[in-house]
C-alpha cells in the first residue's frame, strides 16, 4: 500500500467523492484536444445524457438528461432555481446538511420555500409530509435529498413520491450521492427532477452534473422566466436537447471520462453494484464495531454507501485523519452539527483488500495516539 514514508503508491479514497476510478475512467481523461462544436463531440453530448437516463429507469423517448459543467450542486442551483415558477413554493424536506442546502439555494433565488425540519440523522415524517402538503395548497413543489451524507441515512424515496404525486406536486430529488448505487427509479418513484453528478456512485471525475426529467416538464420550462443565465435549464435544455449543440463550453474530457464510467455502471448493473458496495460497507461497518466504535445511525437507516461512526479512544478527528492520510487513507468529517463523528465511504473501485488496509492503518494510528498510561 505505502511506498517510501509519507508518500503512498496509491491513495484510497474513503470521502464520499471524488472517488478511485477505474483505470479505463482515467484513461479517457487523456484523450485527444476536441472543439465542443463539432459533431463528434456534441454526439458525445448526447449518448451520455441518453445512458444517464437509462441508469435513472426511463425511456429516452420520455426523458431527457441535460448537463452541466459543474459540481453536484450546479445542477442542483440549475434545478431549484429554474422549475419553480414565480407563483409557486417549495416545500423542503430537512433532515440533514444538504436538505439545509436546498432551502438556501432557494433562498439565495428569492423562491417562496417552506421547511419541514426533522432533524439531524432523524427520519423522514411521511405523515407530518402529508398533512403539510394538504394544508397548503400553495406548495408546487417538494425537495429532498435521497442520500444525507451528512449523516449517512437514506430517505424513503418510493414512498414519498408516491405521497407527492397522490397531492399532485411535482417532486425534486437531490440523487448526487444515491444514484448508480441504491435503488432508485424515476418512473416507479414519481421523481419529476433527479439531479446527479460524475464523481460519486457513477464512479466517473468530477466537474459534470446533470438533471433528468421528462421531456414534458423540461418542454413546460419555456413558460417559467429564467432567474439565472448560465443556470436557467430550460436554456441548456433547448440547446442540447432539441437543438443537439452545448448552451456553453462543457469539460469535453470529463465528458469523455463519464461516458467510460457510464459504460462501465451499466455493464456492471445498479443492482450488481449495490451489492459491491453493500459487501464494502459490512466489512466497515463490522471492523468499526470490533473495535468498539459507535456508528451513528441504526441498520435500518443507512445507505449502502457510506458509514458515520462516533471518534472513540481520545482521539480527535485530525489526528485520525492526519494519521491515517501518512498511511494513504482519506477519511472525511463531517459539519458541525455532527462534530465527534467521523465518515468512511465505500464509494468507487474500492476492494476488500483495501479496506482491510485500511484498519491495519488505523490500529497502528490509534496505538500511536493512545495516551501514555500514567
Amino acid at each position: 500500500m505505502t511506498g517510501t514514508p509519507g508518500r503512498p503508491d496509491r491513495v484510497v479514497l474513503l470521502n464520499p467523492g471524488p472517488v478511485n476510478v477505474h483505470d479505463r475512467v482515467r484513461a479517457a481523461l487523456a484523450g485527444p484536444d476536441e472543439c465542443h462544436r463539432e459533431p463528434e463531440t456534441q454526439a458525445l453530448l448526447g449518448t451520455v445524457a441518453g445512458k444517464i437516463t437509462e441508469v435513472c429507469g426511463a425511456d429516452r423517448d420520455s426523458h431527457a438528461a441535460v448537463l452541466l459543467t459543474g459540481s453536484g450542486t450546479a445542477a442542483l442551483e440549475a434545478v431549484v432555481s429554474s422549475v419553480v415558477p414565480a407563483g409557486g413554493r417549495l416545500l423542503v424536506l430537512d433532515n440533514g446538511h444538504y436538505g439545509e442546502r436546498l432551502l438556501r439555494i432557494a433562498d439565495v433565488h428569492g423562491i417562496d420555500s417552506v421547511r419541514l425540519e426533522f432533524g439531524w440523522a432523524t427520519p423522514l415524517d411521511l405523515d407530518a409530509v402529508d398533512r403539510a402538503l394538504a394544508a397548503d395548497p400553495g406548495v408546487t413543489h417538494v425537495a429532498v435529498v435521497h442520500h444525507e451524507t451528512s449523516t449517512g441515512m437514506l430517505n424513503p424515496l418510493r414512498e414519498l413520491g408516491a405521497l407527492v404525486d397522490r397531492h399532485g406536486r411535482s417532486l425534486i430529488v437531490d440523487a448526487i450521492s444515491s444514484l448508480g448505487a441504491e435503488d432508485l427509479d424515476v418512473v416507479r418513484d414519481r421523481v419529476d427532477w433527479c439531479v446527479g453528478t460524475a464523481n460519486k456512485c457513477l464512479e466517473g471525475m468530477p466537474g459534470i452534473s446533470f438533471v433528468c426529467a421528462p421531456r414534458e416538464r423540461l418542454d413546460a420550462l419555456a413558460d417559467v422566466p429564467a432567474r439565472t443565465f448560465y443556470f436557467d435549464l430550460s436554456a441548456n435544455y433547448r440547446a442540447q436537447v432539441l437543438k443537439g449543440s452545448p448552451q456553453f463550453t462543457p469539460a469535453v474530457q470529463v465528458l469523455r471520462a463519464l461516458d467510460a464510467a457510464l459504460d462501465l455502471t451499466l455493464a456492471e448493473g445498479v443492482p450488481a453494484r449495490t451489492a459491491r458496495y453493500a459487501a464494502r460497507a459490512a466489512e466497515i461497518r463490522a471492523g468499526l464495531e470490533e473495535r468498539g466504535i459507535d456508528l451513528l445511525l441504526p441498520a435500518d437507516q443507512r445507505a449502502g454507501s457510506i458509514t458515520n461512526a462516533h471518534l472513540a479512544n481520545g482521539m480527535t478527528y485530525d489526528e485520525l485523519h492526519d494519521g491515517l492520510k501518512e498511511h494513504g487513507y482519506v477519511i472525511y468529517a463531517t459539519q458541525e452539527k455532527s462534530a465527534g463523528v467521523f465518515r468512511l465511504a465505500n464509494m468507487g473501485q474500492l476492494t476488500a483488500s483495501d479496506i482491510a488496509g485500511f484498519f491495519r492503518a488505523f490500529d497502528e494510528v490509534v496505538a500511536r495516539c493512545a495516551p501514555s498510561p500514567s
